[in-house]
């Protein structure tokens, strides 16, 4: 059952509550009072630790790091407008952070992030500190500090790069304007602490407040996840993505984390092979230890967050505690649409899904439509969608067992997943992979995660044993687990971490527009039949069979996705538009909005703009035609029947869609270096008001702040237009 109990942020800087359905709980910042009284019982210290939870529900995590700035990636990815703007969301969209050096919202998340991180090194002093320090409760505390210092940490290195490492509690007379400390140092060290303390820390299920405080379970795969992410690549101070062992001495203690297995075998981590291995064995540790299965529906977690209720022992390992009207964006920022007038209130409905990964599902992936909601609400009406605004579909407000009211928007109450046991397989199979191919341990842990996906699938031989079986190199079985992340997490908002990390960024925008020119070029009989352009897209012929457009009729009047009858779903299907809509259906564009036509007329060599020449039969039976707009006008006469030489322009290009998501990296035109610039600059006031930190290097002011070029495709001249 749902705990009463969550942690919410009071207004007033520096206090800390506990709330409930109920009543809200006033206590004094820890901070204020004597530490040998906060620490001297679990009561005191359980306040002191809400007062790290408490930052989750503000602004610069609900509205932001959560998952409006997790994008834009080849699955979730929000459009953006034609006008650069600067301080402001639509330059971290498209991969401009640059134009973000003076916005205070990046500012806010840099001071929740360390305040967070304070607070968190001061429960651990505190604790460490105590006559009771040794208790059970005390060291359960001590180890959700441990695992909120080691998220927030998470969450810096990688929207900043390196950042400053504060090891302790800041006491007075302590130097606190400290440079960028190491990616790769920080994951070493909080992995450390980590470590030492998870053994010490409560399962769940016995945990008070369950999967809605920071646990035992929790914390083996968060040690799994960083070192995932020590093995990994991350951007240097010189620009370029680089794995810890390509530019460090990674024999140095810093560098270095000691641990024991499942088995109590002592091990250490230190080359990117031995975090891989960590990241195996504290896999296998959660697995042995305290083994569980998926949900049989694959949208059951998301069904509990939204009837406000959790399971312990379950797939869920921790999910971030919102509470109604203090925090939490989830239904809001992040979900389907509701917009208009409807009863259980409004969404801005800032994360959106790209119309590739949509259409990269199996046919028979009961994921697809769970991740990607291809409806929306208004005035508690549903609507088909159309492709390029495709919203993440894992929450709908619509849904939410609680009357949120007509008049809401902000603060749903919906929990938010940090992490899913799902995650912990995929990087068991990862690792183990990574360490010794596809061997039958990674094939059976892919396995569970794909069987739950295609469960009811009429192949589900080939969608599953025939799928795992097939995957028997090392790159081919590693292709599977990229693929098989964005299909179990999408909308999420963990693929932005996990390219960086893969340094497979630039590879996966680039292969997400691809793929866009391609569905388009395959749905236009004009760019099919020229030989030009399939020489330079001859996959084009791959995608002749998606669709150009989706039909629909709404056979319901009860606001659900159910409501719409979908004719088609991904295939194009062979009636014509004509017989459709007799029919009584409607349709939204899919493929044709991968490309758009700029369409001109030309005479005598010269362009005289977009309006269709006005055609005039005059009384001797001659034909007038009038291009262009004035002043720029020109007249042609001719003879009935006889052809006026204009000559019908038509410039195909990649959608502005496309080409302003990734405008940052490649300025539209697929011409990136393969190194995106996905960090975060640290704001001029942080700046000018440190000693020591800059924003030299880090691939941050490099990024191109241009509107955008289209891709040009293909010219298509008609000479005989009249």
């Amino acid at each position: 059952m749902k705990l009463k109990n969550k942690y919410i942020a009071i207004a007033a800087l520096g206090m800390m509550g506990l709330t409930s359905c109920n009543d809200t709980l006033n206590v004094e910042s820890p901070s204020q009072m004597d530490q040998t009284l906060v620490y001297s019982s679990t009561e005191f210290a359980t306040n002191a630790i809400n007062g790290v939870y408490v930052l989750f529900c503000e602004d610069p995590y609900t509205s932001r790091m959560c998952g409006v700035w997790m994008q834009n990636t080849d699955v979730e990815a929000m459009s953006v407008q034609e006008a650069v703007a600067t301080n402001h969301r639509q330059a971290v969209w498209p991969l401009q952070g640059a134009g973000n050096v003076g916005w205070s919202d990046v500012k806010k998340v840099w001071d929740n992030n360390l305040q967070a991180i304070e607070r968190a090194n001061q429960v651990r002093a505190g604790i460490d500190a105590s006559s009771i320090a040794n208790s059970d409760e005390m060291q359960q505390i001590k180890g959700e500090a441990t695992c909120l210092k080691a998220y927030r940490y998470y969450l810096m290195c990688n929207f900043f790069g390196d950042v400053p490492y504060y090891d302790e509690a800041a006491k007075w007379g302590d130097e606190i304007d400290k440079p960028r400390t190491d990616k790769n140092v920080i994951y070493s060290k909080v992995l450390q602490q980590l470590v030492d303390i998870e053994p010490n820390m409560k399962w769940s299920d016995v945990c008070t407040g369950g999967i809605e405080r920071m646990n035992r379970d929790f914390a083996i795969g968060l040690i799994a996840r960083l070192a995932l992410f020590r093995a990994g690549y991350g951007m240097t101070k010189e620009g370029t993505m680089k794995r810890a062992d390509d530019y460090l001495n990674v024999t140095a203690d810093s560098l270095t984390v000691t641990y024991k297995d499942v088995n109590g075998a002592q091990k250490t981590a230190q080359t990117y092979q031995q975090y891989y291995q960590m990241a195996k064995d504290y896999c296998e540790k959660l697995i042995q230890l305290k083994p569980r299965s998926l949900y049989a529906n694959f949208e059951q977690s998301f069904i509990n967050e939204m009837n406000y209720t959790y399971d312990t022992n379950a797939e869920v390992l921790y999910e971030v505690a919102f509470v109604q009207n203090y925090g939490g964006d989830i239904g809001w920022s992040f979900g389907v649409p509701n917009t208009g007038s409807n009863a259980k209130g409004n969404t801005t409905a800032q994360v959106a899904i790209t119309p590739t990964y949509y259409m990269s599902f199996a046919d028979n992936d009961s994921r697809r439509d769970i991740c990607c909601a291809k409806y929306g609400h208004t005035n508690d009406t549903v609507y088909a969608a159309a492709s390029t605004a495709i919203h993440a579909g894992k929450w709908d407000r619509s849904r939410a067992a609680k009357e949120l009211g007509s008049g809401s928007s902000k603060g749903t109450g919906i929990n938010y997943p940090l992490m899913r046991y799902s995650d912990v397989l995929l990087m068991l199979a990862e690792a183990e992979n990574e360490l010794n191919g596809p061997t039958a341990i990674a094939k059976e842990a892919l396995t569970k995660v794909r069987a739950r996906a295609f469960a009811n699938s009429p192949t589900y031989n080939d969608d599953v044993t025939a799928y795992v079986n097939a995957l028997n190199s090392k790159e081919d079985f590693f292709n599977a687990i990229v693929d098989e992340r964005a299909w179990e997490f999408g909308s999420e908002a963990l693929r932005k971490f996990d390219l960086v990390r893969w340094n497979l960024y630039a590879k996966k925008i680039e292969e997400a527009m691809y793929t866009a020119l391609c569905w388009g070029i395959a749905c236009n009989d004009d760019l099919m039949n020229d030989e030009s352009v399939l020489e330079k897209y001859p996959e084009a012929v791959n995608y002749t069979t998606w669709a150009n457009k989706l039909w629909y009729a709404k056979k319901g009047k009860n606001n659900l996705k159910s409501d719409i009858k979908w004719y088609n779903e991904k295939y194009r299907i062979a009636e014509d538009d004509a017989t459709m809509t007799a029919a009584g259906w409607q349709s939204v564009n899919w493929g044709s909005n991968m490309l758009k036509r700029t369409r001109t007329y030309i005479y005598n060599g010269k362009d005289y703009g977009t309006a269709a020449p006005a055609k005039v039969t005059n009384e001797d039976g001659t034909v007038t035609y009038t291009l262009g707009t004035a002043p720029n006008t020109t007249t042609v006469t001719v003879a009935a029947g006889e052809l006026p030489g204009i000559t019908r322009k038509d410039v195909y290009a990649a959608s502005d869609y496309f080409t302003r998501l990734y405008r940052g990296y490649s300025n539209g035109a697929l011409k990136g270096d393969g190194v995106v610039p996905y960090l975060l600059p640290i704001t001029t006031e942080t700046i000018s008001a440190s000693s020591v930190l800059n924003n030299d290097g880090y691939h941050i002011l490099d990024a191109n702040m241009e509107k955008g070029v289209n891709v040009e495709v293909a010219t298509i001249l008609k000479e005989d237009y009249k």
